[in-house]
């Protein structure tokens, strides 16, 4: 069987190897750009060959792959590029000489271009260049124009990057009436893209109809919740039997089963998750007849569980739940984001404040307010931490300050946002009460915040201040930072509970010291800006991405 294939092939490749180099071997003239030959052979057992440039500019060759070496890649005037390779059974690529606005096509071809049988495991730990032919199953087809889509067969599966139609043409998929679940046979060379194997402009050699296709349900998303979901299929033999995972039987079963005169229809539920982490199952569907079987799959995938301390909701995700869910929260969900906008009402900002002792304020992913529905999320009238009303003497809310938000949600309007008086600031920037500071400007961590923040695993940016009591390196102009330590009071106590340090952090304004800057001292009182991190058991500063925000009430 494989003959009855592979003769045709070989003859044709030999056919037009043999009629290329008859033209292509001959002098390519553009107007003021010229190459002895565009097409260029080199032996299956390596070596080299050359072509002459003429062109009174400079020019470059660039498209070289890691197989071949190009030498010289570039030059200027008349020249001659030889171009070298390893030993290889077969491969080729296409290099552009370009040169003052013009561009000539070399083409170069190694050994003999013969499609090896191969699996797709054999594929994907093969060398690039190299032509393969596989037989396997079409899974997804993502272009219909170009023909892009997966094959896969027992042992894995492979990109097809363009596929060829019954003449040779590209952009004429459609032609071939290759549907998911059809048996193919095919052939092309293997490349490699950004880490993606592929096989490019593949020819199909054979192709079976599949017993069984997909017309409805190629795939099925959930939240944490579950709920039903059917596969419409299109069925000849003696299918569907359907085949579930082992693994995904306790959450993912079959509801009904309806056959009509043209279809079987297969509803599915899926259970709630009451886990984290979210689960894939991957359903087979396979129908037989005499000696052929095809089979088809569909893929289910479900959210693990969100709105926990541990995994809470990010911005869009509780926006697209409050969308769904169109009216109020059962259950109190936590939620985290950056305040982006405090609200303005009467054209005054709604902080908190002791008379309401709530305060209303947006949230998004990245701190910036978008004045878009699907990407600000409402804190609407929520409390301060532990859920108390805000009083004379708390921290204040600001904008960037990172915060987990704990309470019902609901959407008003079209907008996203907790329930009046039903939520409250869960921990903000690290922090669940602000006696140490939250890390804000207006109420900056002391040590003991800063330590309490990172041990909570807080990240972000924040405002530390603390007074200065250890000079590790003075800050010089070679590169324009400084290290030392800062604690409550001056002293340098040896302990990593009651020392701060700031490692490798700029001058004031976010620039590196220079000459004639001030100096910092024990004893100096500092405000500290930017990235909190541990290193071992040390809490500090991130490496150059932090500085000096004030020294002694000082900011320039």
């Amino acid at each position: 069987m494989k003959l009855k294939y592979f003769i045709p092939s070989l003859v044709a490749v030999v056919a037009a190897m043999f009629t290329g180099c008859s033209k292509d071997n001959d002098p390519t003239y553009l107007d003021g750009l010229r190459v002895s030959q565009s097409m260029v052979s080199i032996a299956s057992t390596g070596g080299s060959a050359s072509i002459d440039v003429e062109t009174a500019g400079s020019w470059t060759i660039t498209g070289a792959p890691a197989w071949l070496t190009v030498s010289p890649a570039s030059g200027s005037g008349n020249g001659t590029v030889t171009f070298s390779a390893d030993a290889n059974e077969g491969r080729n690529a296409d290099l552009y000489l370009e040169s003052e606005g013009k561009t000539q096509i070399v083409r170069i071809v190694q050994g003999l271009q013969v499609a090896a049988p191969a699996t797709c495991a054999e594929i994907n730990a093969g060398p690039d260049g190299k032509t393969y032919r596989v037989t396997g199953v079409v899974d997804r087809i993502l272009n219909t124009i170009y023909g892009n889509w997966y094959i896969k067969d027992a042992t894995g599966e492979v990109y097809i990057y363009g596929t060829l139609d019954a003449k040779g043409n590209t952009k004429n998929f459609s032609s071939l009436g290759i549907e998911a679940g059809d048996v193919v046979t095919i052939e092309g060379p293997k490349t490699t893209y950004n880490g993606t194997v592929e096989l490019v402009d593949v020819t199909v050699v054979s192709h079976i109809k599949s017993l069984v296709k997909i017309e409805e349900g190629t795939s099925a998303s959930f939240d944490a919740n579950g709920g039903d979901f059917m596969v419409r299929l299109a069925v000849s033999g003696d299918g569907p039997s359907i085949t579930i995972p082992e693994d995904a039987k306790n959450w993912v079963g079959i509801s009904s089963i309806v056959k009509t005169d043209s279809t079987t229809n297969v509803t599915f539920h899926v259970a709630a998750n009451t886990q984290e982490k979210g689960r894939q199952a991957v359903i087979d569907f396979t129908s037989k007849s005499g000696s052929s079987s095809s089979t088809v799959s569909t893929t289910v995938d479900q959210m693990g569980l969100q709105g926990t301390l541990t995994n809470p909701f990010s911005v869009e995700d509780i926006i697209a739940y409050c969308n769904k869910l169109g009216t109020e929260s059962g259950s109190e969900v936590f939620i985290k984001g950056k305040v982006s906008k405090i609200h303005v009402s009467k054209g005054a900002e709604q902080y908190f404040n002791s008379q309401y002792g709530n305060a209303t304020f947006w949230i998004s992913e990245d701190g910036e307010y978008h004045n878009d529905k699907t990407k600000d999320f409402e804190c609407y009238q929520v409390y301060w931490l532990g859920n108390k009303k805000w009083a004379d003497g708390n921290a204040q809310i600001s904008v960037g300050d990172e915060v987990l938000i704990y309470g019902k949600v609901t959407l008003y309007n079209g907008t996203a946002e907790t329930s009046g008086k039903k939520a409250y600031v869960y921990q903000i920037n690290g922090v669940k009460n602000d006696a140490n500071g939250v890390g804000s400007l207006v109420a900056p961590f002391n040590v003991n915040g800063a330590v309490a923040a990172i041990s909570n695993g807080f990240r972000g940016n924040a405002y530390v201040e603390g007074v200065v009591s250890k000079v590790v390196s003075q800050f010089n102009s070679n590169y324009g930072n400084g290290t030392f330590w800062i604690s409550a009071d001056g002293v340098y106590n040896n302990d990593y509970s009651k020392d701060f340090e700031a490692y490798r952090v700029y001058w004031l304004g976010n620039k590196k010291w220079a000459d004639g800057n001030d100096e910092i001292a024990v004893g100096d009182k500092v405000v500290l800006y930017g990235e909190l991190t541990k290193y071992k058991d040390t809490y500090e500063t991130n490496q150059n991405k932090a500085y000096v925000y004030s020294v002694n009430g000082k900011t320039e």
